[in-house]
């Protein structure tokens, strides 16, 4: 398989930060929404009963680039790789999604507050009829968080678009004791892992 030298690929994501991180290792990511009608392809993030948090992250990010190969070719577009993601946090075994509220935002930093807690994120690259994935895993350390740093967070509203209600390369930053694992991965998107991954379905970041 010889490898592509495009710097051409689409995101089957909303993620402003994946596309951020990216365009900071030189690619040119155009966004594919899945949600766009008539070619509607859309994918439930709804956690499978008793799901692990690994194969709930392998599944949707998968399951997001077989959607965007089924618009990129109902829709005519041209034949670029196609990367898809998936970020969760767990924390005593539960699967900690994109808080709804304001208070589901402080009770989760509740629940971090001098400990440390998982994020998991899956990638699926798909390319010339490939499909593979991989998976980034960071165990990241906050400290004690007192009330009125939780308050101050909440009122950033940095905690409500991104899984586990917070964001590493935002104000959040403050809170991390410790990261064990990938930075970008926490982020949204593994860069290492990406690269490496997208190498398997025929595609060459450097």
């Amino acid at each position: 398989m010889k490898p592509s030298s495009s710097r051409h690929l689409y995101l089957a994501s909303q993620s402003p930060r994946r596309l951020e991180l990216l365009r900071q290792v030189g690619l040119e990511p155009t966004l594919l929404p899945l949600r766009v009608a008539p070619l509607r392809a859309d994918v439930d993030e709804t956690p499978l009963p008793d799901e692990p948090a690994l194969e709930y992250v392998l599944r949707l990010a998968q399951a997001k680039a077989e959607a965007g190969v089924k618009a990129q070719s109902g829709r005519k577009l041209p034949p670029w790789p196609i990367l898809a993601a998936d970020t969760t946090v767990t924390l005593d075994g539960h699967i900690l999604g994109k808080p709804a509220s304001a208070a589901e935002a402080a009770a989760m930093l509740r629940r971090y507050s001098g400990r440390a807690h998982t994020a998991l994120t899956g990638v699926a690259a798909a390319y010339l009829g490939l499909i593979r994935v991989c998976h980034s895993e960071s165990v990241v350390t906050f400290k004690a968080l007192s009330e009125a740093e939780i308050d101050a967070y909440l009122a950033s509203r940095e905690a409500f678009d991104k899984a586990g209600g917070y964001g590493i390369q935002g104000r959040a930053a403050l809170f991390i004791q410790h990261l064990s694992g990938s930075y970008s991965g926490v982020m949204g998107l593994p860069l290492y892992e990406t690269s490496e991954l997208l190498k398997t379905v025929g595609f060459e970041i450097l």
